[in-house]
Formats: structure tokens, sequence, C-alpha cells
């Protein structure tokens, strides 16, 4: 089992939950070059190396992510920062989708993959979602976790990034206590 999310549909909003319960306890899942490319290896991003100064780009690139996707959420305007930060990533990208035989979508480039090839996959990732689904992209209801979704039930009403992770932890709370999630349970955890 990985120790990464790996249940959400959108690629960088999965590289957003590389940090966990930000807004609780928060838990850096990308503390070393090594987590990062085995992030990249398991998304299918051929990253040949990942360097110690590779590690604070694509954390800003994280948070760049994040701090857009809630400002959509909450139907607010991105900071200029961070979407020039999201643009520049996605420019210095080489990375190029192609179709293999099953039908899957993959990356290539012309020689190695770099990590700014994999970052650039990401950036490319969060404007395609940000522009085309903007009024279906969520903030987990959960107040530690805040995690990016996109919402594709039909009446639009999600509110947690995972049933098997917030909403359930949720539904513990309400049968625990006898209420639901609140900004004071700063933790997250039922």
């Amino acid at each position: 089992m990985s120790r990464y999310r790996l249940d959400n549909d959108v690629l960088s909003f999965r590289f957003a939950a590389t940090k966990i319960d930000r807004f609780g306890r928060p838990r850096e899942l990308l503390e070393q070059p090594g987590d990062l490319r085995e992030w990249f290896g398991l998304h299918g991003l051929p990253v040949e190396a990942v360097a110690d100064y590779d590690l604070p780009e694509a954390r800003k690139l994280r948070e760049a992510i994040h701090r857009v996707g809630t400002a959509l959420a909450e139907d607010g305007a991105p900071a200029s920062s961070d979407t020039a930060l999201i643009n520049a990533a996605a420019m210095a990208g080489r990375a190029r989708r192609w179709l293999d035989v099953t039908g899957e979508r993959r990356w290539a480039t012309e020689g190695g993959f770099t990590v700014a090839d994999g970052l650039g996959v990401l950036a490319e990732d969060a404007i395609e979602y940000f522009a085309a689904h903007r009024d279906r992209i969520k903030a987990c209801e959960n107040p530690a976790c805040r995690g990016l979704f996109l919402d594709g039930s039909r009446a639009g009403n999600r509110r947690w990034c995972s049933m098997n992770f917030c909403g359930n932890r949720n539904k513990k709370l309400i049968l625990r206590h006898g209420r639901a999630l609140t900004a004071s349970d700063s933790t997250g955890h039922a």
C-alpha cells in the first residue's frame, strides 16, 4: 500500500495531497529527493534523477496549486504570484502526451525526463482543471484537510476529498460525539 493518496482523479490535486492535514497536524510526504522521484514514478512520470535543490521547487508548485484551487473553490481570485509560478512551471516542461496501445495517457520527452518536465506536467494538469472545471473544484470540508477535489456528483454537493478518509472520520465523530467536524477539531482525526 502506498503512503501517498492515490484516490483523487486529478493528478495535480494528488500532488497537492503530498502534504497531509495541512491545517491540523501537517505532515510532509516529500521529505527527501527519493520521495519526489517515487511519487513521479507512481504516476507514470519517469523522472530520472531528483536533486536536493529540486524539492523546494516542487513544494512551491504544490503549494501554489493548493492555494489557487482553494481560491477557486471559495469563489475567490487566485494570487497572481501563484498563477505566475504555475504558468512558469508549465512553460519549463518539455513533456508531451501520447496514447499507448491500452488507451492510457503517457508522457514522453526527447532525451531524459527531468524534474522540470514532471513539474511541467503537473502545472499543465492544474491549468487544464482550473480553467475547464473551476465550478466543480472543491476543498474538503474537513477543516484540518482542505484537500482539493473535482466534484463530479450530479447535484454538485460532494463534501469530502474522499469518503474513505475524511468522510469516514466525520461519520465516526458523529457516532462518537453526536456532532460533525468543526474548525475546533484541529487534528481532523476522529
